[in-house]
């Protein structure tokens, strides 16, 4: 096994992993962190693209390695916001969860 098939194989049990963790979980900060979990698994998916030319003794491929860095750029950017619209529905209706997203029980209470 090369290091590129480790890479492409890690890849893919991650974002495995992001996405069974955004099926399952029912909380919003679980389901942020899932989807920076398939985040990581693209980011690695195309580090290893990048690196392809390198392994030969050629350059790397530059357009994968900018994507790579303005991707981390702009999840980092997007799960700050996530987070602070969390922050603020909890301030405002001091639960993470939506009215949809309640239990049977709590209705009536609201």
């Amino acid at each position: 096994m090369n290091a590129a098939t480790l890479f492409g194989f890690s890849a893919s049990v991650l974002i495995g992993l992001g996405i069974f963790g955004m099926l399952v979980n029912p909380q919003p900060l679980r389901k942020i962190l899932s989807f920076n979990v398939i985040g990581c698994g693209v980011f690695l998916l195309l580090g290893s693209i990048a690196r392809r030319g390198a392994a030969l003794g050629m350059g790397g491929d530059p357009v994968p390695q900018a994507l790579l860095i303005t991707g981390i750029v702009v999840a980092f950017s997007a799960t700050a916001l996530a987070v602070a619209v969390l922050l603020r529905l909890y301030d405002v209706t001091g639960s993470v969860t939506l009215a949809s997203d309640a239990p049977a029980g709590d209705k009536g209470k609201a």
